[in-house]
């Protein structure tokens, strides 16, 4: 892939890359890679991090974007940078679609889903932080004797699986689908979900009529056309 320039995003878990080819962006998400690191710090447009930056990484902090470029009101300078930009990619597709009047609530689900309201003025309204899908089953078998690490990704059909693994799997994704369910109707907004956990939470809110739009690189895409 011959690529003129590139966004990366450090996030908690996985690394973000936006690649312009051409005229199109190609989005990819990876495990932490010194080395492929090493390949594109040439071509590195932007770049942004909430999660920890290799110490002998070379990255340009004149190219690292900040919280106060974000234009968004009345952000807080501690919001975490994924969840700003997020948040103001979706505002942007809202207002130009005509969807913004009643503000949006925005669900990146990522290592952490994070909940962000943003008013119909394009204000920051407050929020929830939930741990995600691998963070649940993570601390279940890590902080529980009998409750091993499970093996697949697979969400089992059943409500009430009767394996110890599926139990896991279905509680962790009802707890999140639970809670956007019941964040979306105490906001009385349209959600917005990005995030590497998003589609198969998407496919399950849309079968119950909600009103959600699903954008899973909104982080990168906010990267490419924000200026600053």
């Amino acid at each position: 892939m011959t690529s003129n320039k590139c966004c990366l995003f450090i996030g908690n878990t996985r690394w973000h890359w936006g690649f312009q080819t051409q005229a199109k962006w190609i989005f990819e998400d990876t495990f932490p890679n010194s080395n492929q690191l090493k390949e594109n710090k040439d071509l590195i447009w932007k770049w942004g991090a909430v999660g920890p930056v290799p110490a002998n990484s070379q990255l340009d902090p004149n190219k690292c974007i900040k919280i106060e470029e974000i234009p968004l009101l009345k952000l807080p300078e501690w919001i975490g940078l994924d969840r700003a930009l997020a948040s103001w990619a979706a505002f942007q597709k809202a207002k130009s679609a005509n969807l913004h009047s009643e503000g949006i609530l925005i669900a990146d689900a990522g290592t952490i889903l994070s909940l962000t309201r943003i008013t119909a003025k394009g204000e920051f309204a407050g929020g929830q932080l939930i741990p995600g899908l691998q963070l649940q089953r993570s601390a279940m078998s890590n902080r529980s004797e009998k409750l091993s690490p499970v093996k697949s990704q697979n969400i089992p059909t059943k409500q009430f699986p009767s394996s110890t693994e599926e139990a896991m799997l279905r509680g962790s994704f009802q707890a999140l689908l639970g809670a956007l369910l019941e964040a979306q109707k105490e906001a009385s907004m349209p959600l917005w979900l990005c995030g590497g956990d998003s589609k198969i939470l998407f496919d399950h809110l849309k079968s119950r009529n909600v009103a959600v739009y699903h954008h899973p690189n909104l982080v990168l895409e906010a990267m490419i056309k924000i200026n600053c």
